[in-house]
């Protein structure tokens, strides 16, 4: 990855767990007591190197290298300069870090800049790991894959089941909430062997605040008439398993209003062509970025003239976590160059808000695989 990449090598760095991707590329314990600095040297070619200090020595010891210690801040610096020195006798001098220039992918910038500024003094230049983290970290194993479309089935089936029993609370004359419909999501998952995980049921108002999540004290009762946005997220409650997330609106009523219908019809309109422009690059073998897609879902929307009601990016990385470490759908919150690759998956969902009335978005989750 990293010959493939032209660089000389990559240079993990942790301050107290100031970077939580070291630990998980490098599978370290992520509960593991440490408090002091610590670099590992993964080089292109040849035998990687742990620089680590006297009293800590041992927490690199489940990595493979030379062991290199030191006691104070001028031995880091000399050990720094032995190991970091070498490299930049090369031509490349290119040396990978979490570090995001101009802090365009704020999710990769886990290095500070005082010590990009002392890797710099060494006679090397740090650049960003964004693509080798994506590689690493958000690409799908087979059984991954397989476990995200198992959640992915049992996900839409709940939330369906959600919408039905709004409706026969209703017609029962059975009072009923935001709260309580939540909770009877999450009594599924329990049913299903997935884990519990807040989730988003808004009404009416509440759906235009794209993070509104109800709870027991503040919520909303849900009655005939209402529009009604459900968004969920949760992954089987399995060893390496990966999330999946999804949101669906519906309207508690025989004859959906025509505001309602014409502002999903744009959001459809949006996520629908970033999902064909995707698909369309994909097979023809184009690389293409997570903003250029955001680009084009975004251009939908604002075209319709509701760019301004428009208020997040286009989609997120999905992995282990919900919001997972590779490729964001973005070029609005933040810059994200990365590619899209075989193997990583992502969210399409995008949205208008009409402050105090509701909101809509539709929520979809896009799997790269490497035989299109």
């Amino acid at each position: 990855a990293l010959r493939d990449a032209k660089l000389d090598g990559w240079l993990f760095y942790d301050f107290r767990h100031s970077d939580p991707l070291a630990y998980r590329i490098l599978k370290l314990d992520e509960k593991m007591f440490a408090s002091r600095r610590w670099f590992y040297y993964v080089p292109a070619s040849g035998e990687p190197v742990k620089i680590v200090q006297s009293i800590e020595q041992f927490k690199l010891d489940t990595l493979p290298g030379k062991k290199l210690v030191f006691r104070g801040w001028k031995e880091l610096h000399e050990r720094l300069r032995e190991v970091l020195g070498t490299a930049a006798k090369g031509s490349k001098r290119r040396i990978a870090m979490q570090y995001s220039p101009m802090n365009d992918i704020p999710y990769i910038s886990r290095v500070d800049a005082g010590t990009i500024e002392l890797v710099r003094s060494f006679g090397v230049e740090p650049v960003t790991s964004a693509e080798l983290v994506q590689k690493f970290e958000a690409v799908f194993s087979p059984a991954q894959h397989q476990m995200h479309v198992e959640a992915s089935d049992k996900m839409h089936r709940i939330i369906q089941e959600a919408f039905a029993e709004i409706g026969r609370r209703i017609r029962a004359n059975e009072p009923t909430s935001e709260w309580d419909i939540a909770q009877f999501m999450l009594r599924r998952y329990s049913e299903e062997g997935m884990e519990q995980e807040p989730m988003i049921v808004a009404v009416n108002a509440n759906s235009a605040n794209p993070h509104y999540m109800p709870t027991k004290e503040k919520n909303s009762p849900i009655k005939r008439g209402d529009f009604v946005l459900i968004d969920a997220a949760t992954k089987l409650n399995t060893p390496d398993a990966v999330a999946t997330d999804q949101t669906w609106t519906s309207y508690v009523g025989e004859s959906v209003p025509e505001e309602y219908t014409r502002i999903f019809n744009i959001v459809r309109e949006a996520r629908d062509s970033a999902v064909d422009f995707v698909r369309k690059n994909v097979r023809s073998g184009k690389p293409i970025r997570g903003a250029e897609v955001d680009d084009v879902s975004r251009g939908v929307i604002t075209r319709a003239g509701f760019g301004e009601q428009f208020t997040h990016r286009t989609g997120h990385s999905i992995g282990e976590e919900t919001h997972g470490n590779g490729v964001n759908i973005d070029d609005f919150e933040t810059r994200d160059s990365r590619r899209i690759i075989p193997g990583v998956c992502f969210s399409i969902e995008p949205g208008i808000y009409l402050e105090g009335k509701f909101g809509v978005r539709s929520e979809i989750n896009v799997y790269v695989s490497d035989k299109e």
